[in-house]
C-alpha cells in the first residue's frame, strides 16, 4: 500500500488548486466557509463554471466526454475544492444518474442526457424513498403502469433533496407485484414539469426547505425513458446508491469544517480550554484515520486491485464525523451559537454584540440540520448490518 503522492499528481494538484481558486467567485466562497445559506443561483453558476472548463464531470471516462482522471485526480479535485471552499457538486447528475446511463441506459440516452449533466444546465433529483420506503428501498409502492408507447405513474416520494429546483429526475417505480419486492422494480426517467407533478416543500429544524415531498398524479412517461430492461431497475439502483453512500462521507470537506472549528474555537477565546481541545484532538484523529480508509481504496484500485466493499463503512464515518464538527462549533461557541434567526443568516449578519459574527449565525441551523447524516442514504444501523455481513459473512 503506497499512499505518497507522485511528483505527477502534486503537480496536478498545484494546477487544480491554482484554477479554482482563480474561477471561484469571492461572494460564494464567503457564503461556503461561513455555512450561509446558498442559493440555487449559487450552486449553478459553480456548476456552469466547472461545466465549461469540463470537469463538473471529474468523474467521467473520456469516451463520454469527462477528463479521465484517475481515482487519485479525482479525489485531489475533491480536496482542492473543498479547502477552496466551493459549493458541493449537487451529485444527483453527474455522480449518480451519469454513471447508470453510461453503464446501463441506451446509446440515445447517453446522447440526449449527458451533455445536460456534463454542463451544468440540467438539474437533476433522485426519487427513491417513500413514506414508509427509506432503508427499506425495495418495499416502494409509487407505480408505473405501461400503456402504449408511455408510463403513467402515480404514488409519492418523499425527502427528495433540493427536488424544488429539480428539472429531470430518476425514479425508482413499482411496475410488477410477482416474486420478490426487488424483482418488481424499474428505473424510469421523468421530467418534473410534466402535467400531474406536485412538489411540496418540508421545512426542517434548520429553517430551511431543503427536502420536498413530490406527488405523481397520472404522470405520462415516454416508455423510452426507461433505463435498461423494466423490473431491472433493483440492479441499476444499487449500482448508484455505491456513489451516493462514497459522496457522503466527504471527508475532504470534514477536512475544512475541522479548520472552521478552531478558528471558532480561537475567536470565541476557548481554544485555551484543554478538555475542548482533547475533543477537537480526537476529531482531528478520526477525520485522519477516515483519510487513510479513503486512501488506502484509492491505493487498490490505482494498483489495480480490487478494494473491499466499504462504501457502508466510508457513510458510517463520515456521517459521524460531520455530526460531531456541528456539536464541537456549537460548544466552542456556547450562548452565541443559540440565535436562529432566519433574516439574520439570509442578510448574512448576526448582530453587533461580542460573538455575533456571521460565522456564528448558522451553528444551531447546521446543528440541527446534520442530524440527518446518519439516516439519509440508508441509515447507519441497517449500514453497519451490512457491512457486517459483507465483511464476517
Amino acid at each position: 500500500m503506497d499512499l505518497a503522492f507522485t511528483p505527477e499528481e502534486q503537480a496536478f494538484r498545484e494546477e487544480v488548486r491554482a484554477w479554482v481558486r482563480a474561477h471561484l467567485p469571492q461572494d460564494i466562497s464567503r457564503k461556503v466557509r461561513n455555512a450561509l445559506r446558498l442559493t440555487r443561483a449559487d450552486y449553478q453558476d459553480w456548476a456552469r463554471i466547472l461545466g465549461k472548463k469540463g470537469w463538473l464531470c471529474f468523474g467521467w471516462p473520456r469516451e463520454f466526454g469527462g477528463p479521465g482522471w484517475t481515482v487519485v485526480q479525482k479525489h485531489l479535485f475533491e480536496e482542492e475544492c473543498a479547502l477552496a471552499g466551493t459549493p458541493r457538486i449537487i451529485p444527483f447528475g453527474p455522480v449518480m444518474v451519469a454513471p447508470v446511463l453510461m453503464a446501463f441506459g441506451s446509446a440515445a440516452q447517453q446522447r440526449r442526457f449527458l451533455p445536460g449533466i456534463a454542463s451544468g444546465e440540467v438539474w437533476w433529483s433522485q426519487g427513491y424513498s417513500e413514506p414508509g420506503s427509506g432503508s427499506d428501498l425495495a418495499s416502494i409502492k409509487t407505480r408505473a403502469e405501461r400503456v402504449g408507447d408511455k408510463y403513467i405513474v402515480n404514488g409519492q416520494k418523499t425527502w427528495t433533496t433540493l427536488g424544488q429546483y429539480g428539472d429531470w429526475m430518476f425514479n425508482l417505480v413499482r411496475t410488477s407485484t410477482e416474486g420478490k419486492p426487488q424483482a418488481g422494480i424499474s428505473f424510469l426517467l421523468l421530467d418534473m414539469k410534466s402535467p400531474g407533478v406536485t412538489v411540496r416543500p418540508i421545512k426542517l429544524l434548520d429553517g430551511e426547505c431543503e427536502v420536498n415531498e413530490v406527488f405523481f398524479d397520472k404522470v405520462e412517461v415516454p416508455a423510452e425513458n426507461l433505463v435498461g430492461e423494466e423490473n431491472k431497475g433493483w440492479t441499476y439502483a444499487k449500482h448508484l446508491l455505491a456513489h451516493e453512500r462514497t459522496n457522503i462521507a466527504d471527508v475532504n470537506r470534514s477536512k475544512r469544517e475541522l479548520e472552521r472549528l478552531k478558528r471558532i474555537a480561537k475567536a470565541e477565546g476557548v481554544w485555551d480550554d484543554a478538555r475542548l481541545r482533547d475533543q477537537i484532538a480526537l476529531l482531528e484523529v478520526d477525520v485522519v484515520a477516515l483519510e487513510m480508509l479513503v486512501l488506502r481504496v484509492l491505493s487498490a484500485e490505482k494498483s489495480g486491485k480490487n478494494p473491499l466493499d466499504i462504501a457502508g463503512l466510508l457513510k458510517i464515518r463520515g456521517s459521524e464525523i460531520q455530526q460531531r464538527l456541528a456539536e464541537l462549533m456549537m460548544l466552542a461557541a456556547g450562548p452565541f451559537s443559540l440565535p436562529f434567526i432566519e433574516e439574520a443568516m439570509e442578510a448574512g449578519w448576526q448582530g453587533d454584540f461580542p460573538g455575533g459574527v456571521a460565522a456564528n449565525a448558522a451553528l444551531a441551523p447546521s446543528y440541527f440540520n446534520l442530524r440527518k447524516t446518519t439516516i439519509y442514504g440508508g441509515s447507519n444501523e441497517v449500514q453497519r448490518n451490512i457491512v457486517a455481513q459483507t465483511l464476517l459473512g
